[in-house]
Parts: structure tokens; C-alpha cells; sequence
């Protein structure tokens, strides 16, 4: 079974964290960190609260615990996924500081060259972004911006979310039958 840490930050576009965490649940060892503005976000945009990510094979870390298992290089994962992320994130990630437990578990993944996805949610991009988020790719992390195609004939909002969400689980190596492959 692969494990997975899944971190739900500050930006809008909580349906995306959501959805993956409904697909990876069944088959993948997950951790789940939601930031305090990611609790806000998935009640505001969702209705939800934090317990709704919960189940076999889950675990929900808080994020101001910093001295936990998954902050530990020892702890392998297949790779921690940060959907949404928000800029603030991304740039304290991109500077080194790890002062909660995702963006610890962040510079672990980072530092053990793990796969480290990130899934920003934000335009326009300053320069400040776009330099962080350069830093992040050259550091080997993954920038996947919530951009969905339109070339599938999506019909509806949750259409465009499997977009991505099939995007993020082709990149883990996770089988997803959400999107078949383009063919032209």
C-alpha cells in the first residue's frame, strides 16, 4: 500500500484536496495536515470540517505539531501532495522555514528527494511567486497549478476537478479511471 501526505492550505480550491482524498482513500495509506486557513476554506467553500477526513488506513496530523512521525526523514512516503497551496506557503516552503508541521514535512520531502507536489491555486502570479515557485521546481518538487483542460469535453464543475485530480494521481502513480488519456 503507498503512503501519501496530503497538506490542505490556505487557498481557495478545497474541492480539489477533497476529491483526491476520496480517491486515494480506498487503496493508500494517507496523512492528512489542514493548515488553520484550510479549515476555514473547507467549511466556507465545502460545509465541511477536518473529520470528514478520516477512515481505514488515515491519519490526521495538527499542524502545529511539528515533533510527529511524518516530520521525520526516517518516515518514507511515496510523496506528500499540497492541494491547495497557497503563495504563503509555497514561499516559506521555497525559503527554508518550517515553523508548522507542512511545511516541516515539506522540507523533508524535499531534502530526501521524495516527490513533493504542489497545486497552487492563485492568479495572477507576481514575480515574488513565479521565483518561489522556480526555486520549488529546481529544489525538485512538482509545480501543478489547479489548471484543468477543456479538451476531455468536461460538462460540469466536478469534471473539471477530476482534471486535475487525475492529473495529481498519474503523477503518484496511482490508477484513476476519472480521465481517460488525451487521444486525438
Amino acid at each position: 500500500m503507498k503512503r501519501f501526505v496530503l497538506a490542505i492550505t490556505g487557498a481557495s480550491g478545497v474541492c480539489y484536496a477533497q476529491r483526491l482524498f476520496d480517491c486515494l482513500k480506498p487503496n493508500a495509506e494517507l496523512h492528512v495536515i489542514v493548515s488553520e486557513r484550510g479549515t476555514e476554506l473547507l467549511n466556507l467553500e465545502l460545509g465541511l470540517k477536518v473529520s470528514y477526513f478520516s477512515g481505514d488506513h488515515v491519519t490526521v496530523h495538527k499542524n502545529s505539531r511539528i515533533n510527529t512521525s511524518i516530520a521525520s526523514g526516517s518516515f518514507s512516503v511515496d510523496a506528500m501532495i499540497i492541494v491547495p497551496a497557497s503563495m504563503g506557503t509555497i514561499g516559506r516552503i521555497a525559503s527554508g522555514i518550517s515553523e508548522t508541521l507542512i511545511e516541516r514535512v515539506a522540507d523533508v520531502t524535499l531534502k530526501e528527494k521524495r516527490k513533493l507536489i504542489l497545486v497552487p491555486r492563485e492568479t495572477p502570479l507576481s514575480t515574488i511567486h513565479l521565483k518561489n515557485l522556480l526555486t520549488l521546481d529546481q529544489a525538485g518538487s512538482l509545480v501543478m497549478p489547479a489548471s484543468p483542460g477543456f479538451y476531455q469535453g468536461q460538462e460540469s464543475m466536478d469534471d473539471l476537478v477530476d482534471f486535475m485530480v487525475a492529473r495529481i494521481m498519474d503523477q503518484i502513480g496511482m490508477a484513476q479511471n476519472l480521465m481517460p488519456p488525451y487521444k486525438s
